[in-house]
């Protein structure tokens, strides 16, 4: 059988998710998403929940002290063998 060099893929379904917020940072969300539509000249209006993810893929993407603590988790989680003959094994990750 041939040994393929890419493992399984990752699920990349959406996931509804229901949370609560507080009533002020509701209210500055539904500002922000206001200020967007007005700003990018938008004829309709910009639904606060839209806003969410993205936020959360930006600070997730530009927070250097959270990169470090995936990577140093994610690293630790792999467990790199090395053959006698000094070839690196493929490992694949389980992300639960």
């Amino acid at each position: 059988m041939t040994k393929l060099k890419l493992g399984p893929l990752e699920d990349d379904k959406p996931v509804k998710l229901t949370t609560e917020l507080p009533a002020a940072v509701f209210r500055d969300l539904r500002s922000d998403a206001e200020i967007l539509t007005h700003s990018v000249g938008l004829m309709t209006r910009t639904e606060p929940a839209k806003l969410i993810a993205p936020m959360i893929e930006r600070r997730m993407a530009t927070d250097r002290a959270f990169a470090k603590a995936r990577r140093n988790t994610l690293s630790s989680h792999l467990g790199h063998s090395v053959h006698d003959a000094g070839q690196e094994t493929d490992a694949t990750m389980d992300c639960r």
